[in-house]
């Protein structure tokens, strides 16, 4: 930023505060990204560039309101406006396209919605008392409000697909499958991840396990990847009960949905019944010791766990000391592996 006729020490002052009330004003990006996501905006202007009126007129919004917001969308990178009043996506916001191989929609809908803004906005008293800022706001814990909306539920379940399908390619090409039989997807949502794993590896069959709630869409998913006859969906409670057939038991972000103790009671349980030959795969963020400004989605998903469910990210350190208290040897770290989340692949200790 240079203005003309300022000295330099002036202009890099301005600098700062301008970069300061950007990041202040983030939570109005993410209140306008909400709005265009639910309208389905991304879907309305595809390839083209259109005007705020017709736009207007098609998912009968108020034109001058509605024009305003996407002039802001433009200036922070989702929107075009090549001319007044006339409005196209980046690259960027071509991610709001239900039809983009990469569609961030559903997640940009369920992580903008009130919800997510009722819950964030204890963020203080939470830091300040260390209580759940979701219960506080809402009376009950994250995974009883979602199951009685059935409504968001659904689209938070297609918000957790969409997170799901980089990292499952990337799980897909760099795990080496060619000794592996079946495989188990602890927490396995609706099957996205074992989907790809069993498209790319046609001689693998698996099992999708996670609640009755989670995996309702799996079927359906299965379906149309053309790999249902090759795998099973159980309903069940992973702190409870898994299944004991597999030789891999893949476990993709869910750790972080838990504080400590529920993690390791997860992991006891894991031991306590997975075939002593099988490997205990883990997919998800593995947090640098000190902060890197290059991973600020980690750090948004840490604090956003804290808020909503108790839960949090963990450095290579932390699953590693998990991991042997619970009777687990650590194989392998692949930082970035399944890009960005990394994997972490350990076995049953000898000694329990």
């Amino acid at each position: 930023m240079s203005i003309s006729g300022l000295d330099k020490d002036t202009t890099e002052r301005l600098r700062l505060r301008t970069a300061m009330i950007e990041r202040i004003g983030g939570y109005m990006t993410s209140h306008a990204l909400g709005v265009i996501a639910d309208l389905g905006l991304a879907d309305l202007i595809k390839d083209d560039v259109r005007g705020s009126d017709e736009l207007a007129a098609e998912t009968g919004a108020d034109e001058p309101s509605l024009r305003r917001v996407l002039r802001l969308l433009a200036a922070v990178g989702i929107t075009t406006e090549p001319e007044p009043a006339r409005f196209g996506l980046t690259e960027v916001g071509a991610l709001l396209r239900t039809d983009s191989p990469d569609s961030l929609r559903a997640f940009t809908r369920v992580f903008c919605s009130p919800m997510w803004f009722t819950a964030w906005q204890g963020l203080g008293p939470a830091v300040a008392t260390g209580d759940l800022a979701f219960d506080q706001a809402k009376g009950s814990d994250f995974y009883t409000a979602l199951a009685a909306d059935t409504e968001f539920s659904a689209l938070f379940h297609d918000a957790m697909g969409e997170e799901s399908r980089v990292a499952a390619g990337r799980v897909a090409a760099a795990y080496d499958f060619s000794r592996v039989t079946k495989v188990i997807d602890l927490g396995g949502g609706d099957g996205t991840l074992l989907a790809t794993v069993l498209t790319a590896h046609p001689h693998l069959h698996g099992t999708v396990f996670d609640s009755p709630n989670g995996v309702a869409d799996a079927p359906a998913v299965l379906h149309k990847a053309g790999v249902a006859d090759r795998c099973e969906v159980q309903p069940g409670d992973f702190f409870q009960d898994i299944p004991q057939d597999g030789d891999l038991y893949i476990i993709k972000s869910v750790f972080q949905d838990w504080n400590d103790e529920d993690a390791l009671a997860l992991l006891r349980s894991c031991r306590a019944r997975l075939p002593e030959s099988a490997t205990l795969l883990i997919v998800g963020t593995v947090l640098p010791e000190t902060a890197d400004s290059g991973q600020a989605v980690a750090y948004f998903t840490d604090v956003n766990m804290m808020v909503m469910a108790g839960g949090r990210e963990r450095t290579e350190p932390e699953f590693r000391a998990m991991l042997s208290a619970t009777g687990f040897t650590v194989q392998s770290v692949q930082i970035g592996a399944a890009g960005p989340l990394s994997m972490i692949q350990a076995t049953p200790s000898a000694a329990r």
